[in-house]
């Protein structure tokens, strides 16, 4: 198993709504530079702007974060403003800002990672592992590390995070991300690899939670199958709690209905009992 060791990039990030606020403004200002996380002095000047560590960035270039309300920006060391986005020969990828003081999504090829109607992604995550009742000193089992946020939660709830993530680029976009930096904790160790192939290889009752946010089940449909969910069954222990995402409960794959099906296959994999948690989009499942 491959440990990769992650690293936030320190840079500071603009949004619509703060360059917004800088094209405005004269002389001195304070504005959040890592997505409200904390407010920093900006001191606006006639054909510059100076941020943290004396870094000047161009008025100029401030214009088309303005107009770009559904993108993030960072600003390299050299001043110059860069979109938090790549594309990596398959898959396009960006940090998507919900608002310009909250956690943002990850959008892969244009789908969002987390539910962003009527609750931020930071919440989403919280009242994941509040789900799965994590607490103090527990192991837990986080696959698809994405952001890094239900893992970055839980190691704030003191927990062990053991957390597997199958793609780089992902890593990669959440380096830009200010509420991924937790992801550094000691608490947390992040696997590079897929998850099939990790999970076969962790001890066997082990873990006292699961927490289990796969992709869609049209992109990565072996992550909600009965022989994985057997892995899984293996590594939790005895009472353990496995915390499935499936999206909205009641929705349809080929005219089946998701959460129900995998329910299903949960309690034919070991799992003794099951429930769907519809409020957050979950089945939870206990050993």
């Amino acid at each position: 198993m491959l440990t990769y060791r992650f690293a936030w990039k320190k840079l500071p990030v603009l949004t619509s709504c703060i360059a917004k606020k800088l094209l405005s403004a004269k002389g001195e200002v304070y504005v959040t530079l890592d997505l409200g996380l904390s407010e920093s002095r900006v001191l606006v000047k006639n054909t510059f702007i100076e941020l943290l560590n004396d870094l000047k960035v161009e008025i100029s270039k401030l214009s088309k974060v303005a107009e770009d309300e559904d993108s993030i920006y960072v600003v390299s060391q050299e001043g110059d403003v860069i979109k938090a986005a790549m594309f990596d020969g398959r898959s396009y990828y960006k940090l998507k800002p919900v608002s310009h003081d909250t956690a943002p999504t990850l959008e892969i090829d244009g789908i969002h990672m987390h539910r962003i109607v009527d609750v931020t992604p930071w919440r989403d995550s919280e009242l994941k592992v509040q789900a799965a009742k994590v607490k103090k000193n527990m192991k837990v089992l986080d696959i698809c590390t994405g952001l890094g946020y239900t893992a970055i939660i839980s190691s704030m709830r003191g927990a062990e995070v053991l957390t597997i993530e199958k793609n780089p680029s992902v890593l990669e976009m959440a380096s830009y991300n200010p509420w991924s930096k937790f992801l550094e904790s000691p608490n947390i160790q992040i696997i590079l690899g897929d998850a099939l192939e990790v999970v076969k290889k962790l001890p066997n009752n082990f873990f006292d939670r699961i927490i289990h946010d796969p992709p869609r089940f049209s992109l990565a449909g072996e992550l909600y199958s009965e022989s994985f969910y057997r892995d899984l069954n293996h590594v939790l222990k005895e009472n353990g709690i496995l915390l499935h995402y499936v999206g909205a409960p009641g929705s349809k794959v080929r005219g089946i209905d998701l959460a129900k099906g995998v329910e299903k296959r949960l309690l034919k994999a070991g799992f003794r009992k099951t429930y769907t948690l519809r409020d957050i989009g979950c089945v939870l499942a206990y050993k």
